[in-house]
């Protein structure tokens, strides 16, 4: 229930809904959550963007394998991010279409 509500302060615009709720309490949130995954995502294709140029380089201190296997987590990552953001507008479309 905590992540709905954290969902609705998100999304509120300026002054809409922006009252924190006393039984929340949470230092957190679903924005810092979605926050923190975006960082994480970010990091995981700037790893592996690093090795594949040092390895482009002729660096021998990166191997090949270890280059394939940082690019692929990092697609693999996008891509749950993808799906992810796709459930959430999906979602957002349903409440949306909820009759009053």
């Amino acid at each position: 229930m905590e992540s709905i509500k954290a969902i609705g302060q998100a999304v509120a615009p300026s002054g809409v809904g922006t009252a924190r709720n006393a039984d929340t309490g949470a230092a957190g949130g679903f924005g810092d959550a979605l926050r923190q995954a975006l960082e994480n995502l970010n990091a995981a294709q700037q790893s592996a963007n690093a090795l594949g140029r040092r390895f482009q380089a002729g660096d021998t201190a990166v191997s090949l394998e270890e280059t394939m296997i940082a690019m692929q987590t990092a697609s693999i990552s996008f891509q749950a991010t993808v799906q992810a953001r796709n459930r959430l507008v999906s979602a957002y479309h349903d409440i949306m279409g909820m009759q009053v």
